[in-house]
C-alpha cells in the first residue's frame, strides 16, 4: 500500500497508506486529514481537495483533464503544480508522493 504524505498549510505533516485505486483526496478524508474537505466528494465538480504536488512529482502525474482545469479555475492561491486530489489515483508508482494543503482549505 503505498504510503502518501500530506502537509498542511501550517507545515504539520501526516503520512498514510493509501490502497492503491483510492484518490489522494480519498486517502485524506478517510484519515481524517483536514485541509482537504471534499465538498462535491470526488465528482471534479468542486475544487475543494486543491493541493500542491511536489515538484519532484509532477512528472509522475498522469495529465489534467478538461474537467480538472475547469474546476481548478474556481480554487484560489493557484501554482504551477495545483492539482486536485480527487483526479490523481494512487499506483505503487505514487509510493512516497508528497502533496500540500493551501492556506485557503484550513
Amino acid at each position: 500500500m503505498p504510503k502518501i504524505k500530506y502537509i498542511e498549510h501550517n507545515g504539520k505533516e501526516h503520512e498514510v497508506d493509501v490502497p492503491a485505486g483510492w484518490s489522494v483526496m480519498e486517502g485524506a478524508v478517510k484519515n481524517l486529514i483536514p485541509g482537504i474537505d471534499a465538498d462535491c466528494g470526488g465528482a471534479c465538480a468542486c475544487a475543494t481537495c486543491h493541493v500542491y504536488v511536489d515538484p519532484a512529482w509532477t512528472d509522475k502525474m498522469p495529465p489534467k483533464q478538461d474537467m480538472e482545469e475547469t474546476m481548478l479555475d474556481f480554487a484560489q492561491e493557484l501554482e504551477p503544480t495545483s492539482r486536485l486530489s480527487c483526479q490523481i489515483k494512487v499506483t505503487p508508482e505514487l509510493e512516497g508522493l508528497v502533496v500540500r494543503m493551501p492556506k485557503s482549505q484550513h
